[in-house]
């Protein structure tokens, strides 16, 4: 069988210029007016260059916009949960023509990563996006607090993108395009694959998960966020070095892809769930791991609001289908990982599992109880711990995709 097709379409829409193209874009990047993007935007920025984003080719218009707030459906009719867009402050939009091409800076060292032919300019009610994109308006919440704290004016139009950002860099093979993801399932015979998305190290339930999955696809595609997180969270070469030895140690050999995308959390819930359905798929998964409070931050969300959501978007807006999965914990009388669907057993019973409990015991130096977290990946985690409380930050080697 194959791989489910790229979203809105049959192939790829890739954004990145490569040999003449790219030199000759460069040159004539130095002659535009320039524009620093966020970090949240060099994500977009990057994943529109490798296709992540597909079948978008640029920052979303006005329509777009509105469209994607209030339906999720573009003006063209596509699917697509969370808006993508560009901003900037009045003055330097003012500065701008309509119609003419910008040059657009990574944020981290100021090398061009993309140039943009406006199309147009325009302004939202950022409350209105926060509501129906985030569920609420408080500025607690870190998705509204970027919204909010992002320019007033909006630009839209296409993208050339000129650089993958340091990614490829910093990452090496971990850093993988929806074409390499495709490439590798293809050359191990995969075509039912689930997503597994992670911002967190995997502790016992996450494992438990990739397993469940295991059981009725070909392989898990382990998928780490490499972009910008909260304050607190832990950083993704220690996270994916972590995820590498619980791989190596208690996975069978080519049953698991770990790889990394380029986007920084949005902390959506519901919204942002779809969202990476929406760019799996153009990775070329099946199907996507859906657990407890997937991509949700504090109680802003219901646990399963996730799980919900994929049940009231219009049937066919998306190939890759959720693969929901209950309450995840460890039970002392089942003498093993169980679900709220498999446990007959009370709480009283259950060690539940959470990464933020995880990152509270580690980071009070606590003691982990083995059913929380293998040891491999614990040694991992407290010299990263160590490392914070020392002032000293730990190298560690990154280990890519190996078709574990």
């Amino acid at each position: 069988m194959p791989l489910v097709n790229p979203h809105g379409g049959e192939s790829l829409n890739p954004r990145l210029l490569e040999g003449a193209l790219l030199a000759a874009e460069r040159e004539r990047a130095l002659t535009l007016p320039v524009l620093k993007v966020s970090s949240r935007e060099k994500g977009d920025l990057v994943m529109l260059g490798i296709g992540g984003f597909t079948p978008l080719d640029g920052f979303m218009t006005h329509a777009d916009w509105q469209g994607v707030c209030d339906g999720m459906r573009t003006a063209s009719g596509l699917f697509w949960p969370i808006p993508i867009t560009l901003s900037t402050d009045r003055a330097t939009a003012n500065s701008i023509k309509t119609g003419g091409d910008v040059t657009l800076l990574d944020p981290d060292d100021g090398s061009v990563i993309a140039t943009m032919k406006v199309t147009e300019k325009y302004s939202i009610d950022k409350a209105h996006e926060c509501a129906t994109v985030f569920g609420t308006t408080d500025l607690e919440h870190p998705g509204v607090k970027m919204v909010m704290e992002q320019g007033e004016v909006n630009l839209a139009g296409p993208v050339k993108v000129l650089s993958q950002g340091g990614f490829p860099e910093k990452y090496g093979t971990l850093f993988m395009s929806p074409r390499e993801t495709r490439n590798l399932f293809e050359a191990l015979g995969w075509s039912k694959v689930a997503a597994f998305q992670t911002r967190n190290p995997m502790h016992r339930s996450h494992e438990y998960l990739a397993k469940v999955a295991i059981e009725v696809c070909d392989g898990v595609l382990i998928h780490s966020l490499l972009g910008n997180l909260k304050p607190g969270d832990i950083p993704a070469d220690v996270r994916t070095h972590a995820i590498a030895a619980l791989t190596e140690f208690y996975f069978v050999k080519k049953t698991i892809v770990q790889a990394g995308y380029p986007l920084d959390m949005r902390y959506a819930g519901p919204r942002e769930a779809l969202l990476h359905a929406v760019f799996r798929q153009n990775y070329g998964c099946s199907h996507q791991i859906v657990g407890r409070d997937h991509a949700g931050v504090g109680s802003y969300y219901g646990p399963f609001d996730a799980h919900h959501v994929f049940d009231q978007i219009p049937k066919g807006a998306l190939e890759t289908q959720a693969l929901k999965i209950d309450w995840t914990f460890w039970c002392y009388k089942c003498g093993g990982m169980a679900s709220a669907r498999t446990c007959p057993h009370g709480e009283e019973d259950r060690l539940l599992l959470s990464g933020t409990k995880l990152r509270k015991m580690l980071s009070e130096d606590s003691e982990v109880p083995a059913e929380f977290s293998r040891p491999e990946v614990l040694e991992i985690l407290r010299a990263y711990y160590a490392g914070i409380a020392t002032n000293e930050r730990v190298e560690v080697k990154l280990s890519g995709h190996s078709g574990r």
